[in-house]
């Protein structure tokens, strides 16, 4: 006789805020991460009584270098769009969004500062998975605000109107708890804040007031979640299903493999270039060929070694690339996998050079 499983009211939003800050941070202890952040949450939900827990968890989350607003500081806000009614956190599905039938929108800019705008977004990482159409719509529907000393560019408790990327200047970011307003986090010169509150459709949970003169670029809400979100919600689901097909990665279990997918970077390479290099010059001999779902460039990450093989595109090739800190965070269950496959390369090897008296050792010219 089947028994229904009652979810405990409350461990959805929970476990939702959780997450968000784990993937924020990055943290390497990921236990002692829930022991600290679960301590601070059940301090903060004593002292305020109840008080949501979203926007502890957001203010938490920018003293590692986010997002948001604050409470006592009262100044007007200058924003490009009317305010919304308060909502409370939702969880964002790309493909029940209204918004994706809102019009395109447009700010025209002159080339100086189509320029500096690309500039200041390359290191922007919600930009990153972006395709180049995807990305030069966004680029379009931002717009540039010069900043004042004093300037309050996002306030606590307040709806999310816009996304930011810093262009120049030191924005200060604080948080008020019980009528008390500390600083928490600061913002110099570079980087972006704003997103959560859109991601989410939660308030502020920080104020970010200028401390110096300096320059903004704005992204509406809906542009933020039509293109951005959307992008990013629909490329998540589309990487799950590939990396299923995977047979390194069929082991990991459902959490494990999302955040190999929230770490996968595209990469494309035209006809003959190269994707990665042999260390050293050396004549090159073609061992094999990988097609779709297959992987190489792991040996020299596992084996800690210069990489021993070279590899190039056939055709128009599109890669996942995963960066060396990436790996060796999340694939630690694949790696005795790995390290078994090297084996079958030496074999591959053995049967290309077999008539090479001054071949290398084999496990030392693998896929690198």
């Amino acid at each position: 006789m089947s028994r229904a499983i009652h979810i405990p009211e409350g461990l959805r939003e929970l476990l939702q805020g959780f997450t968000v800050e784990v993937i924020r941070n990055q943290p390497r202890d990921i236990c002692d991460f829930a022991l600290q952040y679960f301590a601070d949450l059940k301090r903060r939900k004593r002292e305020e009584k109840g008080q949501a827990l979203k926007s502890s968890y957001e203010a938490m989350m920018f003293a590692s270098d986010e997002e948001d607003n604050d409470e006592e500081f009262v100044a007007p806000v200058v924003n490009r769009l009317a305010r919304r009614p308060s909502v409370s956190a939702e969880t964002y599905d790309p493909d029940n969004d209204d918004e994706n039938r809102e019009p395109t929108v447009i700010h025209p800019k002159t080339d100086q500062q189509k320029q500096r705008l690309r500039e200041v977004c390359t290191d922007i990482v919600l930009f990153k998975n972006l395709e180049q159409e995807e990305l030069s719509k966004v680029l379009d529907a931002m717009f540039e605000r010069p900043v004042a000393v004093g300037d309050h560019i996002i306030e606590q408790h307040d709806d999310g109107d816009n996304f930011y990327v810093i262009e120049s200047g030191i924005f200060d970011v604080y948080v008020t708890d019980n009528g008390v307003t500390r600083l928490i986090a600061a913002f110099d010169n570079h980087g972006s804040f704003g997103e959560l509150a859109l991601m989410y459709n939660t308030p502020r949970a920080t104020t970010i007031i200028a401390r110096t003169l300096g320059t903004l670029w704005c992204l509406d809400r809906v542009t933020f979640r039509r293109i951005v979100v959307n992008s990013n919600a629909k490329k998540r689901k589309m990487y799950d299903a590939f990396i299923q097909t995977v047979p390194l990665l069929s082991s990991l279990e459902t959490y494990e493999r999302m955040k190999v997918v929230d770490v996968l970077c595209p990469q494309q390479y035209t006809d003959g270039q190269q994707i990665i290099a042999e260390e050293g010059e050396i004549e090159e001999v073609e061992l094999t060929t990988c097609t779709e779902g297959q992987y190489f460039g792991e040996l020299a990450l596992v084996t800690k070694k210069p990489r021993a093989a070279s590899a190039y595109a056939v055709g128009n090739v599109k890669c996942l690339v995963m960066d060396v800190t990436a790996f060796e965070r999340l694939l630690g269950p694949c790696m005795e996998i790995m390290k078994r496959n090297i084996s079958n390369y030496e074999m591959q090897m053995a049967n290309v050079l077999q008539s090479d008296s001054n071949s290398r050792t084999f496990s030392d010219v693998a896929t690198a």
